[in-house]
């Protein structure tokens, strides 16, 4: 079981101010491309798995949007760690 569960919010400074949801896809694609699991929702992305695994992919994401041209990244992060363990499911199961 997941010990951590971390939400990021991606917001990439663009060089010229064009839109930024190709960036954010590519951030996206980062998380997926690492075969952890993951929700995809308005605002933000959380992902679930080992707290040092989670914090590595978030870096590779900020990464990824200087390789993309970005000049600056804003990473707005949310952790819940709880060794014991914890899944998205357990956490939001009373709202299915």
């Amino acid at each position: 079981m997941a010990e951590a569960l971390v939400s990021v919010q991606i917001l990439p400074k663009t060089k010229q101010g064009e839109d930024v949801i190709p960036y954010v896809d590519a951030a996206i694609d980062v998380i997926a491309q690492s075969g952890v699991k993951y929700e995809v929702h308005p605002l933000e992305t959380t992902m679930e798995g080992e707290l040092d695994e989670l914090l590595h992919i978030i870096s590779l994401m900020n990464k990824r949007m200087m390789e993309l041209g970005s000049t600056n990244v804003i990473s707005q992060v949310k952790i819940l760690y709880q060794p014991s363990g914890i899944t998205m499911a357990e956490l939001t199961e009373k709202y299915r």
